[in-house]
C-alpha cells in the first residue's frame, strides 16, 4: 500500500501563468513525507527527541501537467531502502482521475542530530520507533 494525502490547490500557490507554481510541488511532497511519518506513529517531536531527522539529499520533479485553483490532488509517499544510509523516496501528484501530474523522486537518510551524521540503518531505526512500521516501507 502506498500512503496518501489529498489535497486542495488554493489560489495562493499559483503563478502568474495562473497554474500552481513549480515550488509548491516539492512543499506538497514534504507534507505528504512528513504526513506518512506521523501516520506511522512518528511526529516530528518523538523523532526529535530521539536525536535524528529526516534530510532530503536529492530531489528531482518531473511536471506532467498542469494544475490549476481548486483542483483536488492525492500526493503519494513511499520509502524505498536497500542497502547503506540512505533510502528512496518515490511520490506522484495525482489528479482525482488518476493521471500524473508530477512526479518526485529523491534520495533521503536519517540524521543524527548530535554528530550530524547519517545512521547507519535507517529503516531499521524508524521501524523501531514507530506505532505503525508497515507504513514506512511502501
Amino acid at each position: 500500500m502506498t500512503f496518501f494525502v489529498d489535497v486542495t490547490v488554493r489560489g495562493y500557490e499559483l503563478d502568474t501563468q495562473g497554474h500552481l507554481n513549480q515550488a509548491v510541488y516539492l512543499q506538497y511532497a514534504e507534507h505528504a513525507r512528513w504526513e506518512l511519518l506521523r501516520a506511522a506513529g512518528l511526529p516530528q517531536e518523538k523523532l526529535l527527541a530521539s536525536g535524528v531527522g529526516p534530510v532530503a539529499l536529492e530531489v528531482t520533479v518531473k511536471y506532467a501537467r498542469e494544475l490549476r485553483g481548486g483542483d483536488r490532488v492525492r500526493v503519494t509517499c513511499r520509502f524505498v531502502y536497500g542497502e547503506g544510509r540512505t533510502f528512496r523516496v518515490e511520490q506522484q501528484v495525482l489528479t482525482e482521475d488518476g493521471t500524473v501530474a508530477a512526479e518526485i523522486t529523491g534520495v533521503a537518510g536519517m540524521l543524527d542530530l548530535a554528530s550530524r551524521r547519517l545512521i547507519a540503518d535507517p529503516a531499521g531505526h524508524l521501524a523501531g520507533l514507530a506505532d505503525h512500521p508497515e507504513l514506512l516501507s511502501g
